[in-house]
């Protein structure tokens, strides 16, 4: 049974097909660059709806190939570049992380500083823990709420302080909030709605969001980035030169889902019941942190390699050792006693599969 990685297995709404189909024609014709008019609006209502915030269609949107081309091409792009003869842009990760942040980074020329993200820091990185002579060289810092691996949301106090130390320092936030529909209780809040709540410009934030976890769709390709004016046209001269906008009938496709609610409700149901089956299974394991958004369980254990390799070998069950997501900074690699199960499969077959998993490792 693969768990190792976090590729949505829900159904989908029957209806995109459809829509997919009225509108093959288009196939046949260039998408506009910077993506239809119909889908930016569609997002932009989605945001007003979702976060209270409102940003003009045209000027503060772009549609993506799915999140992880803006989350590159963004660092890129607006990471600042260093001058002759000072030392290198920084740009702040979170450790464990989605490896784009750490590849935009180098690809910029700016030098990764990976963040421990612990038990002892609430399981986010503590970016103003770092000492000043950092702060006043990092140009991007990365962020994931709710987060991959952990399931962390991140309180708005959180996201609060760190749009003020950004301010401070004169860097820019990317959130990436992919997972901000997988919840158990209230909706996560983002980080261009607490810029807006403090009177911050947009330009401090940007933030991306996609429907592939939201709307069981990562083969659409799907997604958006969203921030200020100036730096959503510095990225779409990039994508003018290097980019490539999802065809139309995706497009056409991906409007309509952001109008639509019900499926999202329906989604998030399923793994609400999944979040509850891995506390019956794991409750009374220790240091057990129960799943309260995203898909994935975060679980400690003695040596994440070797215990993936165990369950490998004697229950044909793949997990990913939580040290392949981080990287070792004197001599602590954050992850290398966890372990991260993708709750993704159908929900009796990952029963099955998270008992043995119990039974494996902690028996």
């Amino acid at each position: 049974m693969h768990m190792s990685i976090g590729e949505p297995r829900h159904a989908f709404p029957d209806w995109v097909v459809d829509v997919i189909a009225e509108h093959s024609g288009e196939f046949g014709r260039y998408p506009p660059n910077d993506g239809a008019p119909a889908l930016l609006e569609a997002v932009a209502d989605w945001i007003l709806r979702r976060y209270g915030v409102h940003l003009s269609a045209d000027r503060q949107i772009i549609a993506l190939n799915g999140t992880r081309e803006g989350l590159f091409s963004a660092c890129l792009t607006l990471c600042p570049v260093r001058a002759v003869g000072k030392p290198r842009t920084a740009v702040l990760i979170p450790n464990p992380f989605y490896q784009v942040y750490s590849a935009a980074a180098l690809a910029s020329d700016a030098e990764p500083v990976y963040v421990p993200v612990t038990a002892e820091t609430g399981f986010l990185p503590d970016y103003a823990g770092l000492a000043p002579e950092i702060l006043d060289r990092v140009g991007v810092a990365y962020i994931c709420s709710p987060s991959n691996p952990q399931g962390t949301v991140a309180p708005r106090d959180y996201l609060a302080d760190l749009i003020s130390l950004a301010e401070k320092h004169g860097f820019l936030l990317f959130s990436d909030e992919c997972y901000s529909e997988l919840y158990a209780g209230e909706p996560p809040v983002g980080a261009l709605q607490v810029a807006a709540e403090m009177g911050v410009s947009p330009e401090r934030v940007m933030a991306f969001n996609s429907l592939s976890k939201r709307s069981n769709l990562p083969g659409l390709r799907s997604g958006f980035v969203a921030g200020g004016p100036k730096g959503i046209a510095r990225l779409r001269q990039l994508r003018a030169y290097g980019g490539a906008p999802p065809p139309l009938p995706l497009q056409r496709a991906a409007a309509r889902i952001w109008r639509d609610e019900a499926h999202v409700d329906e989604n998030r149901s399923l793994y609400r019941a999944k979040y509850r089956l891995a506390d019956r299974l794991f409750g009374s394991m220790p240091d057990y942190r129960p799943c309260t958004a995203g898909f994935f369980l975060w679980l400690r254990v003695t040596d994440g390699e070797a215990v993936a390799l165990k369950l490998w070998r004697e229950t044909g069950i793949r997990v990913l050792p939580g040290a392949y997501l981080g990287r070792e900074v004197n001599g602590f690699n954050p992850g290398s006693e966890y372990i991260r199960a993708a709750m993704v499969a159908p929900i009796v077959e990952l029963e099955r599969g998270l008992k043995k998993l119990r039974d494996c490792v902690y028996s």
